[in-house]
Order: C-alpha cells, then structure tokens, then sequence
C-alpha cells in the first residue's frame, strides 16, 4: 500500500535536460503546458531518461562482467503535448527514492510536472497487531452482535425462573477488531424470545418506526402517512376557501384576481414592468416571460393587444391575474407565430413594477 505523504513538482523549461535525485518514492501523476505559450502551434515532447535495474546475479556468472550494453540509460516518452489540442497528460509513473533520473523536453513551451511523495509500505513489514491475532471469521464472531432488545431491570419482574437462568449466562468475550462491526440482522419470527405478557406489554412500548418515532395508536396513525391533524384542517380550508371571482370587462376580456398586490393601481401611460406566460385554450404555451429582463410597456398606449391594456389596467405591484382574452380582443382573423387565427387567449400575469 502507498499512502501520499507531500506535494512534489518540477517545472521543466523547453530545450533542457534535467537531473533529479528524490530523498523518498515519488508519483508522477499530470504533466501540463505553462500559461504562458512561446509556440502557439509547435508540440513539445517530455521524456524521461533512466537508468534499468540490474538483472541478479547468478552462480553461473560467477563474477563475470555483465553482458554488453546492460545498465546503459534507457529513454523513454511520457507524453507529447500540443496547444489548443493536448495541452496537459494524466501519467502514474514512480520514480524510487535515491534514483537519479533526468527529464528532458523538446519544444518551445515550458513544461510543469505535478505529483506526490509516496510511502510505500513494504512486503515485509510485520503485520498490525490486529492482522496477526485475528482471523477474518474471528472478526465477525456472531456471539459480538448486541441484541435487538434489551431490558431494564425493572422489567424481569415478570420473567418465569427458566428466563432468569437464560439471562445469567456470561456475556462473550470482547474481540478487538479493526474491521467495522455487521449491523445485527433482523430477527426473524420463528426466533422471536418467549416472553411474558407483561414483558410483551413493556416491548411494545418501546418499540420505534423506522425513522425513529413511537408507534402511533388511534389519531395518531394520520402522522404516520404524513398528514397531521393540522395539515388535514389546513387542506379543508384550502378546499374551503372560495375561488376567486370572474369579472368581464370591456370588449368581453374576462380577468379573475389569484392574488391582490399592494400600493397604488395601474392606469393609462404608467410603464409597466411584467411576467407572464401565454397559452391556447388547449393549454398549449406559444410565448412566456418567467426569467431575465421583465417585459415592459406603457400601459393604454396600444403597445400590446387591446385585452391586455384592459386586462392589466387596475392590477398592483405583486398581483397576479387570469386574463381571458377573446379573438376580437387580440389577434382577430390574422394568425401569428404558434396562434392559429380567431384564437382565445389565456394570459397568467404577474405585476413587478410601476412606474
């Protein structure tokens, strides 16, 4: 196992060879481009150049040179970068603690090497205290896992003599373990204690729901699913309350008031400030405006169609309002984009701003 114990770097300027002699194990993990780009075009080649590990030596050798051209240098390519296509490479190369190697760059460009000293934990070390006096299976003993119940001591008093026998059995012994715990698997009906009705009595009381509240009798079941009896109330005087009222205006422009803003009304060559969303009467959206800059217009001043300078005339700043608006009152016989012609309009606006 390697664990990353610093931060290691190198940058490698375009056109040099360099030597490096690391104090511990290094990892090489990205090699990138600079900022700064000398060669807009040119690609730049990183290599690295080192030395092979010698092969062991044999009886049959008996001290003789090794063959020719063994422990020359060997170089080989990390990676070759190109700006606008390929301007950095994720690597996994280590380079061992007290091994000169040498870096070396062809290109223009400076080069920055990114990676991390490791510790290696050898073969060889002795194993933790816990991985020499533990098994796996004596990791997971079954006798470890606490029950699912457990009693006070008040609560023996209903227990038979046989029952008291069980529970003076020794508790099992402690094992240390670095492996988590197993959560305690269910206990399954057919395994279920004996227990006394009063003992019965008792566990019932205590037992929880899954998210950790009490079992809920009578009235209470309605919290379980959700609905408490003050969400209930407030669904009935949702239901309760009355729908806001139709009005007609002129022209046959109907509006209904969902919600009444605040502060003085809009009129005649005010400039509004709107959102809104448009829809056929099949409920088909053809324009909107519910994100970025509001859609404005000076009200009355025939900027937009008839049914909303009557439709809006009246509405305050934070209002919202239904506007139904008939074929006379909008488009006419003349289709637009995503409006077939002699069309009803129905418009959910919303007044941001008067001024």
């Amino acid at each position: 196992m390697a664990v990353a114990i610093a931060l290691w770097s190198l940058v490698l300027s375009p056109g040099e060879a360099q030597s490096i002699t690391p104090p511990t194990d290094v990892r090489i993990t990205n090699i990138a481009l600079g900022d700064v780009l000398a060669d807009q075009k040119g690609r730049t080649t990183v290599k690295l150049i080192y030395l092979p590990p010698s092969a062991p030596e044999s009886d049959e050798d008996d001290g003789e040179e090794d063959e020719e051209g063994a422990g020359e240098p060997v170089a080989t390519v990390l990676c070759s970068l190109t700006p606008g296509k390929i301007e950095q490479a994720t690597v996994n190369v280590v380079i061992e603690g007290n091994e000169e190697v040498l870096f070396e760059s062809t290109g223009k460009n400076t080069i920055y090497l990114t990676g991390n000293f490791i510790d290696q934990l050898r073969s060889d070390e002795p194993p933790s205290e816990n991985e020499a006096d533990f098994s796996d299976d004596e990791a997971y003993r079954l006798e470890d896992v606490s029950s699912d119940v457990e009693l006070e001591a008040d609560e023996l008093d209903g227990m038979d003599e046989d029952e008291r026998e069980d529970d003076k059995s020794e508790p099992p012994s402690k094992v240390k373990t670095n492996k988590r715990a197993r959560e305690p698997d269910i206990v399954a009906a057919s395994e279920e204690p004996k227990l006394s009705k009063a003992q019965k009595k008792k566990l019932n009381k205590k037992l929880k729901t899954e998210d950790g509240k009490a079992i809920p009798t009578g009235e209470d079941k309605a919290a379980v699913n959700g609905e408490t009896k003050a969400e209930k109330t407030k669904e009935k005087e949702e239901k309760a309350k009355p729908k806001a009222a139709t009005r007609e205006l002129a022209g046959g422009v109907k509006v209904q008031d969902h919600k009444v803003g605040s502060g003085p009304q809009a009129k005649n060559r005010d400039t509004v400030c709107m959102r809104y969303v448009g829809k056929l009467q099949n409920g088909k959206v053809f324009d909107s405006n519910i994100k970025g800059n509001a859609f404005r217009f000076h009200l009355g001043q025939g900027e937009v169609i008839k049914g909303w300078d009557i439709g809006i005339a009246g509405m305050q700043v934070g209002g919202e309002r239904l506007l139904t608006i008939p074929p006379s009152m909008a488009y006419g016989k003349k289709a637009q984009s995503g409006i077939p012609a002699n069309s009803t309009l129905i418009f959910e606006v919303k007044l941001l701003q008067i001024n």
